[in-house]
């Protein structure tokens, strides 16, 4: 009865635990455009990455009260050759000490009907060289980028909550083989395996979720479309360029319309409210005058009136 009362208490201790913060159990969403294979909930963990509580990472960064944070990038550039470029980024990925996560080479069309070749590719390179990487990636080609965008995520709760959910699920499991090893009965020895399974379960994928993170970490994801030059050029027809008269209308149409709600705007926030305050008593004032006029002027009517009507009651 004794045994049978600890393994409850010891149950109960174990699914509290597991069930502690569940949100932040939750994996971190991968960044768009990442294609590298994320730990979720269920999946099987290989062995050898598995990491351990008390890994490198752990010691070093979060211990000394630095915050862990996730530097990624994305580029949209117009270059020569984007087959070129791409195998160039490819090979700095490599020499980086990163890796491609993924190449993407394939043929587009332009306005004129040309066919082109485009291509995107996906990189992980060290955090610390993120500026290099990006600065040898904008020289590749040899105007500015379309787009340029580097993005950051603080992780330092969610890895700190991870790390202490991942200690307190295997103390229960060191419970748990405690208390499996001394069971006599086969009921008893099954219930605890049971588990035991369970929570082994929980800290690999934990473990996993862990090791994303310190992953993401340790490497940035780079984006990159290569954008050909044919794709961007002008549309000429016998050295008239209709796109370009189409762009400047609609930035002439745009620039009068902006320039009209500004006058709106003046109107509503400056001009209306002191309208509003000088115009208003100055009505009331005017209108008092007049009243006071119009007033004035009936009794000087009605006393001219009268003073006729005593000098023709007189005569």
């Amino acid at each position: 009865m004794t045994k049978k009362l600890l393994i409850l208490i010891i149950l109960v201790t174990i699914f509290l635990s597991a069930c502690a913060s569940p949100e932040r159990a939750a994996l971190a969403p991968v960044e768009p455009g990442f294609s590298d294979e994320a730990y979720f909930e269920g999946a099987p963990i290989p062995e050898a990455s598995v990491v351990e509580v008390e890994s490198a990472f752990t010691t070093n960064v979060v211990s000394s009260g630095e915050r862990i944070v996730i530097m990624n990038a994305g580029l949209e550039l117009v270059v020569d050759a984007p087959d070129e470029s791409m195998e160039n980024i490819s090979r700095m990925a490599d020499e980086m000490g990163g890796f491609v996560v993924n190449a993407n080479l394939y043929k587009t069309r332009t306005s004129d009907g040309q066919e082109v070749p485009r291509a995107s590719i996906t990189i992980r390179v060290p955090a610390e060289r993120l500026d290099e990487a990006l600065a040898r990636i904008e020289a590749e080609s040899d105007r500015l980028p379309l787009s340029k965008n580097v993005q950051s995520q603080d992780i330092t709760s969610e890895y700190t909550d991870l790390q202490s959910r991942l200690k307190n699920l295997e103390a229960a499991e060191a419970q748990l083989v405690e208390i499996m090893e001394s069971a006599n009965r086969t009921e008893d020895v099954l219930n605890v395996f049971d588990q035991l399974t369970r929570v082994r379960g929980e800290i690999e994928v934990i473990k996993g979720q862990i090791q994303y993170f310190e992953e993401s970490v340790r490497l940035s994801a780079i984006s990159v479309e290569l954008i050909p030059n044919e794709a961007v050029q002008p549309l000429t027809i016998g050295g008239w360029e209709p796109v370009g008269v189409i762009k400047d209308a609609l930035q002439t149409l745009i620039s009068a319309l902006q320039g009209l709600v500004n006058v709106l705007i003046w109107m509503a926030l400056f001009i209306l409210p002191i309208v509003i305050i000088v115009g208003v008593p100055l009505y009331f004032i005017i209108r008092g005058i007049r009243n006071w006029r119009r007033r004035r002027k009936q009794r000087e009517v009605e006393a001219t009136t009268e003073k006729d009507e005593e000098i023709k009651a007189e005569e």
